[in-house]
């Protein structure tokens, strides 16, 4: 999947330099990543970047040096970027995906969230654009939800993303939107996952702390939510009749209760301290929904799937460089 080119290069030998041509293999499939300095956005460049993909991540605040700064709200950089590179596909992941903060800087979330899609969908024309949406389309009463369901959102987190789904299908009707629900992966802080921040909590040990135990949760690893991105790639390559909305998900359902106390024991620390809230407490922000359960099927019989890490191998792979005696680990994977 690369194609053949020449460069030169100078060769040193004792008492003599030689020019000389060397052949070198580049990808020929170029792929754009939007949020490539975010949780999933990251782990979505990585996948395609070490297989056989021409990948260019770009971010804003944190881009520099590893990425391209652009600032999606701006139409004449988002267009530049993608005449420049001539990407064929774009995965774009970036959005502010906090609902409490969706709910207090309400306008700059939906230009976001929305008005980025927007301009995305509009400059995408013979692209394949992957959009990440959110298991928050649904109001979490009547689950699993399937890729035809009617969406409810409860929040404005969840009206944002079902917005921008709109914008991405009314501009480049042959877009493909991808739900996912709760995510976590490699990170450089812990806040940066709901998952991952659990490990400040189980690591407190000697003081109680109170965890919800009633929005049944599904976490996803990032990294299978990025095989299935660069597998919905490829097959569109082949096929331009992949188009539409799907869901993924892992399979493993636990409250965040339940997250904290596996991530204790896949470290091997104490849970006794960890104590169950199964009663949401007033003013406990942006509603969530229930169980918002996504119906996965129509990726597994299109052979577009993959099979999820396990939750306690894919937060060893997490959180481990969190861990403070690195020797634990030859103790606990060996």
């Amino acid at each position: 999947m690369s194609i053949r080119d020449k460069e030169l290069k100078i060769h040193f030998k004792p008492g003599h330099v030689e020019l000389v041509q060397d052949e070198v293999y580049t990808p020929y499939r170029r792929v754009l990543v939007t949020g490539a300095t975010g949780l999933l956005g990251h782990a979505v460049y990585k996948e395609f970047k070490n297989n056989d993909w021409d990948a260019l991540g770009c971010g804003y605040n944190r881009a520099q040096p590893c990425f391209l700064k652009c600032n999606l709200l701006d139409d004449d950089a988002v267009r530049g970027v993608i005449q420049g590179f001539q990407p064929h596909v774009i995965v774009h992941c970036a959005a502010e995906r906090r609902p409490d903060v969706v709910e207090h800087h309400t306008e700059e979330a939906m230009n976001l969230n929305v008005h980025a899609c927007s301009t995305l969908a509009k400059e995408s024309d013979g692209i394949f654009l992957i959009y990440i949406s959110t298991d928050y389309v649904f109001d979490g009463r009547n689950p699993p939800y399937g890729e035809n369901d009617a969406p409810n959102p409860l929040n404005l987190y969840g009206k944002s993303k079902l917005e921008g789904e709109r914008e991405i299908l009314r501009h480049c009707p042959g877009a493909a939107v991808l739900r996912v629900p709760i995510l976590f992966g490699e990170v450089e802080k812990v806040e940066e996952s709901a998952v991952t921040m659990l490990w400040d909590r189980v690591q407190e040990g000697a003081e109680s702390c109170t965890i919800d135990h009633c929005q049944q949760r599904f976490p996803t690893y990032t990294n299978d939510v990025a095989r299935v991105c660069r597998n919905m790639a490829e097959r569109a390559l082949q096929d331009p009749s992949l188009r539409g909305i799907f869901h993924y998900s892992a399979k493993e359902q636990m409250t965040k209760y339940e997250m904290a106390f596996a991530i204790a024991d896949a470290f091997n620390l104490p849970s006794s301290h960890l104590i169950p809230m199964t009663e949401q407490p007033a003013g406990a922000g942006a509603q969530r929904p229930q169980n918002a359960q996504l119906e996965c099927s129509r990726l597994e019989l299109l052979g577009l799937s993959a099979e999820p890490t396990p939750f306690k191998t894919a937060i060893q792979d997490s959180l481990w460089p969190f861990q403070h005696d690195k020797r634990w680990r030859q103790t606990v994977f060996h």
